[in-house]
């Protein structure tokens, strides 16, 4: 497994330690760790409250789960994100125009997988709209969940010939979601389409399993089951299906205990949540245990808020039964203490390999780059275009989780070709980080890999 860099938390973790105040764990909360909770929830309102960052609606979402609250603070997030979607959305359909033309109107889109739809985006807005508790006019939500449907019908209709979403399985199941958690019902035909595709097990990469999408759909399903939004005929089939993804999650896990990875673990765990199968399942006590060990891998304001709720003990079907009256208004902001620089250098051998079929060669770049020791992936991949020869180039999207690599030597990845740069370190580990975040050590060797999914 890749190794992880140094604590960012030890410093605000050991001061929230020292005051930790005594509250009733929940059922599948992360057991003995009320400090700890506290601290992650306080170092997300920290990173929530930079007017530099996007707003996030995965990070007030986490927030909204979390024992305890800032409300203030919330309240301003929220006003953040209703600046950034109610101007696009709050109106119909038919007064919009075409939703392709207003899409390419946001200059700073914060999804990797799409081209215009912005399905997943929507869906986790409106999952934190109704975690606000009060209740939204309803022309809003009205054209909200318009909107919502619409894209979740041009993301199929667009891409009949390929057999799968426009964006992805994961984020047209985030719809899903969304319309569940609203009660709002959701055509048969969309519901089968994701549960055909549960059944054919199409949500793997070539590298293995998609954990987090097949969580998402086992959520989803297990929504409409709960909120019995579908038939029985149907919900016994949904249930099925459910009992399935857990089954194979189980098989998935590794001997660190991560379902996947360390950040699609989080997705695993809030089925078990979500079903009520925490306390009976000791997988889910080892992939709590293992997070635990390595919480100081969620550093940035979207890990955080992919971990945080399961740390709570709660998923994304707690939203539907929020109580805002018993709420806490006790967090505040901490600060991590900034890393000090470490002395020296390190050289990092970087390989780029492409084994598909529009490359020449499947070996186009393998050179070691020197680096100051406490660098970056990305930091390397800057060092890399200054070092040549070989000349060395590479493209970076900004996302909520970081920067994303999109392009290395000019071959992009292409959602149109379900291509992706994958990142390992020699031979053959998956990095559980981002480039903005892994940091190599002296003398490994990172592999850029061009993958299809």
């Amino acid at each position: 497994m890749a190794q992880h860099p140094r604590s960012r938390c030890s410093v605000w973790l050991l001061l929230v330690l020292l005051q930790a105040a005594v509250l009733p764990a929940r059922l599948c909360e992360a057991p003995g760790q009320v400090a700890v909770l506290r601290a992650l929830s306080s170092r997300l309102l920290a990173l929530a409250a930079d007017p530099e960052r996007d707003p996030d609606p995965s990070v007030y979402l986490a927030l909204r789960l979390a024992r305890e609250h800032d409300l203030r603070r919330e309240q301003q997030y929220l006003e953040r994100l209703q600046d950034a979607f109610q101007h696009r959305y709050g109106r119909s359909l038919q007064a919009a125009g075409d939703p392709r033309h207003h899409a390419a109107d946001t200059e700073h889109s914060t999804s990797t997988d799409v081209e215009w739809l912005e399905t997943g985006r929507l869906a986790l807005y409106l999952l934190g709209l109704r975690a606000t508790c009060s209740p939204l006019e309803h022309k809003l939500l009205r054209s909200l969940v318009t909107w919502l449907k619409y894209y979740l019908e041009e993301d199929w209709a667009g891409s009949r010939r390929h057999g799968h979403p426009i964006t992805s399985y994961y984020q047209y199941s985030l719809g899903v979601l969304a319309l569940c958690v609203h009660h709002k019902r959701v055509r048969e035909e969309v519901i089968r389409r994701l549960l055909a595709a549960e059944q054919h097990v199409k949500f793997g990469y070539s590298a293995g399993s998609a954990i987090d999408t097949e969580a998402v759909v086992a959520m989803a399903f297990t929504c409409l089951e709960q909120e019995r939004l579908v038939g029985s005929t149907l919900a016994a089939e949904l249930r099925a299906a459910v009992h399935g993804a857990r089954k194979r999650m189980v098989e998935a896990q590794g001997e660190d205990g991560f379902f996947g990875n360390i950040y699609s673990t989080p997705w695993a765990m809030q089925v078990f949540i979500a079903t009520n199968s925490c306390e009976a399942q000791a997988p889910y006590g080892r992939a709590m245990a293992a997070l635990l060990q390595h919480v100081d891998a969620f550093s940035t304001a979207a890990t955080l808020a992919q971990v945080l709720p399961v740390l709570h003990g709660r998923s994304y079907l707690d939203i539907i039964s929020m109580r805002c009256e018993e709420e806490l208004d006790t967090l505040t902001p901490i600060s991590p203490e900034p890393l000090s620089e470490l002395p020296g250098n390190k050289t990092v051998r970087l390989v780029v390999e492409c084994p598909l079929p529009p490359c020449p060669e499947r070996w186009l770049y393998d050179h070691p780059v020197l680096v100051p020791a406490g660098a970056t992936l990305l930091d390397v991949l800057r060092a890399a275009t200054e070092q040549g020869p070989p000349d060395f180039t590479f493209d970076t999207r900004d996302t909520p989780q970081g920067p994303y690599l999109s392009g290395v030597l000019g071959l992009e990845a292409q959602q149109q070709k379900r291509t992706y740069w994958q990142l390992l370190t020699a031979p053959s580990t998956s990095l559980q980080m981002g480039i903005g975040d892994y940091r190599p050590c002296d003398g490994e060797t990172l592999i850029l890999r061009l993958t299809e999914w």
